[in-house]
């Protein structure tokens, strides 16, 4: 079993700031990072992905790969290929995800799994787990003013934990300051 590294808590207000949050993510990531998103329908894992997309410099639109399963996203920039899945549809663990060769993309790949808790954790002893949930409370986060918020459905709660020595000293806490 992995040990948690290091954690993030943030809160985001727009998807807007959703897919900053994934541009401000990037430099983190390196080739063989494994990210697991969660989060429930329409929580902002696309959008986040995106951003990540975006600030990687890869080639094509980000988008939901939910009825093709994956898509890879070579760099324009030099660095490692966005390699994007959704894993909705795939009710089995690792052993359904096998045909999708993950495994050999990830050693030069940053891959990005919608979906993925519970099926794709073997995958990696160091991966990304990234929670994405509404925020409790009809009035948006504590403190915030309504002109601050474009939308309080749009408001998330946003946990960052990195597993493993790969995360322990990577920078996650000053995503909370950015």
């Amino acid at each position: 079993m992995s040990t948690t590294g290091a954690i993030a808590h943030l809160t985001v207000k727009s998807p807007d700031q959703m897919q900053e949050l994934g541009r401000r993510l990037a430099p983190l990531l390196r080739p063989g990072d494994l990210v697991l998103l969660t989060g429930e329908l329409g929580a902002g894992k696309t959008t986040l992905t995106r951003g990540l997309g975006e600030g990687l410099g890869v080639r094509g639109a980000v988008t939901s790969p939910t009825f093709v399963i994956a898509r890879v996203h070579p760099s324009l920039a030099g660095g490692p290929p966005l390699v994007h899945v959704d894993a909705y549809r795939l009710g089995g663990g690792l052993d359904e995800m096998e045909d999708l060769d993950l495994d050999v993309s990830l050693p030069e790949s940053v891959v990005v799994v919608e979906w993925g808790e519970g099926k794709v954790e073997e995958l990696s002893e160091d991966r990304l787990h990234v929670v994405i949930g509404r925020a409790v409370g009809s009035d948006g986060p504590a403190g915030a003013a309504a002109s601050d918020v474009a939308d309080v459905d749009d408001v998330r709660e946003v946990t960052v934990t990195g597993f493993g020595a790969r995360w322990a000293d990577a920078g996650l806490p000053a995503l909370e300051t950015c």
